[in-house]
């Protein structure tokens, strides 16, 4: 793909239909509702119960039966028992799918400067932050506990004159930094156990600021309260929003900037309603690196294998990238459900009126078994763009002003 098939002036050729997913994503949410409370019970039971498991021992195996009594690992309904026995990447699903996990912005939004946020993401560890019933714990998207602890947030410690029902739970969206040691607030999926799922991302802000200055919770760490927690400054995505996100000053190393949509609900699993972006200036990972934490000359992309040799991404549903010839697949040793690394090569990804057509890929390796999940179609089409025609600032700048522009009523002629 030349770069000159990407870039336009306010508005690039679509190379994907992301917009299209972003507005079929708010009308089914006024059309589907779940049982957010549930959920959200479910959750913290699993992250605050399962505190015995351990990557350190050797995994229980479920049984047959069991798997296929809780086959859909992202359903609420996941029976925390069942959880509490996953081990390696069947951990590492049904946990990361408890996330809101943005996409990574390859089309600029519509309405950029009045239906979106921008934050400027702090680098470190995504997890969960529970605190219930005395105790407060932090578990990674590979569902391992990141740190068991005493906090002031409601219900995060044993002490006395702590106020509160006993079967009160919070859950926060976290990313913990580890050179402050703070937990940095990033979302709000439950308070004193009052479900957020189904609350636009304009509500959530807003309680999330409010709620945690209320409790102490951001204040400097002391006996009842290990880590300190903050919740991330986020801004309307106009011109000085964006200004503010990218070049301003902030206690902690930055790793790009989110963008939220103000009327997206807390959607688990990946969701176009929430975007990462990332430049030089404002993360040190923009190209994905290999094991030795060198940019690999050629880009690679990691994608599962299905049924007949398809090659698909881990978007739902899949983007369809290849095919592998049986026979191959068969000398290999691979099955349905492997994840496989490929190279892009010289031919690159090709794209015809914003939908995938082809890409030249060269076979490397089966992935490394620790990883649960192949790239989604976002990942992999924002690591070609920025290797050879990236989305810059200055487009989202210019978008914002164009937006402006065409907002501003027209001018009037007065006659004398």
């Amino acid at each position: 793909m030349a770069p000159h098939e990407i870039r336009r002036p306010f508005k690039r050729r679509p190379i994907s239909d992301q917009q299209k997913r972003r507005e079929l994503s708010l009308l089914r949410q006024t059309q589907h509702r779940s049982d957010a409370q549930q959920r959200a019970r479910n959750l913290a039971s699993s992250v605050i119960s399962l505190q015995s498991s351990s990557p350190d021992v050797d995994p229980e195996i479920l049984s047959e039966a069991e798997l296929n009594e809780g086959t859909e690992l992202e359903s609420s309904s996941f029976d925390v028992r069942q959880a509490s026995r996953l081990r390696g990447p069947e951990a590492r699903k049904w946990f990361a799918k408890q996330l809101m996990l943005p996409e990574w912005m390859i089309d600029v939004p519509d309405n950029l400067s009045q239906d979106w946020y921008v934050l400027a993401r702090p680098a470190g560890k995504r997890c969960f932050v529970v605190s219930s019933d005395g105790t407060t714990v932090s578990r990674v998207r590979n569902g391992s506990i990141l740190h068991h602890f005493p906090s002031a947030l409601p219900g995060g410690a044993r002490k006395k004159g702590a106020s509160g029902p006993a079967n009160s739970y919070s859950i926060l969206d976290c990313i913990f930094h580890e050179s402050d040691q703070t937990y940095y607030v990033i979302d709000m999926v439950c308070w004193r156990g009052y479900s957020l799922y189904e609350c636009t991302a304009e509500f959530r802000f807003f309680w999330m600021q409010s709620k945690l200055a209320e409790t102490g919770a951001c204040d400097p760490p002391s006996f009842y309260h290990k880590f300190r927690f903050s919740a991330v400054p986020f801004y309307n995505c106009d011109q000085s929003g964006l200004h503010s996100a990218y070049t301003g000053s902030l206690p902690y190393v930055k790793d790009g900037l989110l963008f939220y949509n103000k009327h997206a609900h807390y959607h688990t699993g990946n969701t176009p309603l929430v975007l990462i972006w990332k430049d030089e200036s404002c993360s040190q990972y923009v190209i994905d690196t290999d094991n030795n934490g060198e940019v690999p000359h050629q880009q690679h992309i990691v994608l599962e294998l299905q049924e007949e040799g398809k090659l698909v991404t881990s978007d739902d549903p899949p983007v369809p990238f290849s095919c592998l010839n049986a026979d191959f697949v068969k000398q290999s040793g691979l099955s349905s459900g492997s994840l496989i690394r490929f190279a892009i090569g010289n031919g690159g990804l090709k794209c015809v009126d914003g939908r995938f057509e082809k890409a030249d890929l060269q076979y490397i390796s089966v992935s490394n078994r620790a990883r649960a999940f192949a790239d989604s179609y976002s990942k992999i089409m924002f690591q070609y763009m920025a290797r050879h025609s990236p989305l810059k600032v200055e487009d989202l700048a210019s978008t914002i002003s164009h937006e402006n522009q065409q907002d501003k009523p027209p001018e009037v002629e007065m006659s004398d």
